[in-house]
């Protein structure tokens, strides 16, 4: 009975692949970790994006979303098994995405709290938005 139980709790942890909490700082965005802005178009054009951040809109201004079209966005920058980050404004909604890609999809995520109004706070510097 002992050893099922450690079988057990041992498939529930390596079954979903982990969300580390941490906060954005210069020596992450330095590591060359592929940080995903989800963040709105006009949050980008208004407030720009943290060095080497790759912007895909996971919610949009109405609040709708699109996961099979973020997904498939997501897919072309980052590879199976490969830990990325998430940042948007607050790390509100990176919170319950990163959660979500967890569970769902056992990605490994770094959810970056605060996110970019504690990065401008502490001094990281962003660069203007160059889409559309």
């Amino acid at each position: 009975m002992k050893k099922l139980l450690i079988i057990i709790l041992l498939f529930i942890t390596t079954a979903y692949a982990e969300v580390i909490n941490e906060y954005p700082s210069q020596a992450l965005i330095d590591s060359g970790i592929k940080i995903i802005d989800i963040r709105t178009v006009g949050e980008w054009k208004e407030d720009g994006l943290v060095k080497g951040a790759i912007p895909i809109e996971f919610f949009n201004e109405k609040g709708e979303y699109n996961v099979p079209l973020f997904m498939e966005t997501l897919a072309q920058h980052v590879k199976q098994g490969e830990k990325f980050a998430l940042i948007c404004h607050t790390g509100s909604r990176t919170r319950i995405i990163s959660q979500f890609l967890s569970k769902q999809f056992h990605m490994e995520v770094i959810n970056l709290r605060g996110g970019t109004a504690y990065a401008k706070a502490k001094g990281i510097t962003f660069y203007p938005y160059q889409g559309k």
